[in-house]
């Protein structure tokens, strides 16, 4: 079967960001035609003239539509897609020269319906992107669960760096309208159709994260309340490790006071796992700065998603609240 690829890329107000991302589009060294599906999820910003700018490098199918929330602008653009196969991307990553090729390279020889790829920090990224990336992918920090070799027919991509059979998107209807967690329920969703899903770390994006400390909280904070519910969704997919950054959040709170009635002995097992941090972080970052701003990344992401997930879970698991009115600002109508 030949292969044609659809990227679908939804955008609210990023023009600058879509432009750096076509840049890297052109920098590719694929060398078959593929296409660029770029919707415009109601902005007031738009990319019309950066699409404009690139129309005679690249093939891009533009659309505009009032806004309704990544999920449903990644369904619009599969629905008016060209290609067989679709690759999801944010418009906040960059493509690395030899992304598509392995991508091809690999569906040609094992055909799934469904991978998802890594992310990386670009060197050009600020030192609070590049720690915000090491808070999101270490080992150290999320155990490996964001992307592993390992979960080679079950893992969960994300939407940032995802590709999905034309065939998969019409039998499971696309995503859902929960965001953020739009993406993991899809995933689910494509596995219970009898599909396999899974990771290939070649293909990996640079991925800019969140350029503040607030927005950062604000994304792991709802990344945290929207697992439990995604978890009773999916009760098959949920795992001990979602519970992690809030036994952290509670070890570290009864450290501090047991290290007040009894002993600062106590404080030791938090201070050597900083001190893990602080040097991994500063070895693959080359950077002692970074280092230290991995550090309050990693409270920022633990205590924020931590806290969260504990509240999500009373309020869905043991008050059987209904998700969308306990939380409305999880869904888009």
């Amino acid at each position: 079967m030949q292969i044609n690829y659809s990227f679908i890329i939804p955008v609210f107000n990023r023009p600058q960001e879509v432009k750096e991302l076509l840049e890297s589009f052109v920098n590719l060294d694929f060398g078959n035609e593929f296409e660029i599906v770029l919707v415009e999820d109601g902005s007031t910003e738009t990319s019309e003239s950066v699409v404009a700018e690139f129309s005679n490098k690249l093939s891009i199918s533009y659309y505009y539509k009032n806004n309704s929330g990544p999920g449903e602008s990644r369904n619009y653009g599969m629905k008016r897609a060209k290609g067989n196969y679709f690759i999801i991307l944010d418009s906040d990553c960059l493509l690395p020269p030899h992304y598509l090729t392995v991508v091809d390279k690999f569906l040609n020889q094992n055909y799934y319906h469904c991978f998802g790829g890594a992310d990386a920090a670009h060197e050009s990224f600020t030192p609070l992107q590049k720690a915000i990336n090491y808070a999101m992918t270490s080992f150290f920090t999320t155990g490996g669960i964001r992307g592993s070799v390992k979960s080679i027919n079950s893992f969960e991509p994300r939407s940032f760096n995802m590709g999905i059979s034309k065939e998969a998107f019409e039998r499971t209807g696309g995503y859902s309208k929960i965001h953020p967690g739009e993406d993991p329920d899809l995933s689910q969703r494509i596995l219970k159709a009898g599909y396999n899903t899974t990771f290939l770390p070649k293909a990996f994006v640079y991925h800019k994260r969140r350029i503040s400390w607030e927005k950062f909280y604000i994304q792991v904070k709802k990344f945290g309340l929207v697992r439990p519910i995604l978890n009773s969704w999916h009760p098959s997919a949920a795992k001990i490790t979602y519970w992690f950054p809030t036994i952290f959040v509670i070890f570290v709170l009864l450290t501090l006071l047991l290290s007040i009635i009894v002993s600062p002995l106590f404080l030791v097992p938090v201070t050597l796992y900083l001190i893990l941090l602080l040097v991994d972080s500063s070895l693959r970052n080359k950077s002692i700065y970074i280092g230290i701003l991995s550090i309050k990344a990693v409270f920022v992401q633990f205590f924020g998603y931590g806290i969260a997930f504990a509240m999500s879970t009373i309020f869905i698991n043991f008050l059987k609240k209904d998700p969308q009115k306990q939380f409305p600002f999880l869904f888009f109508k």
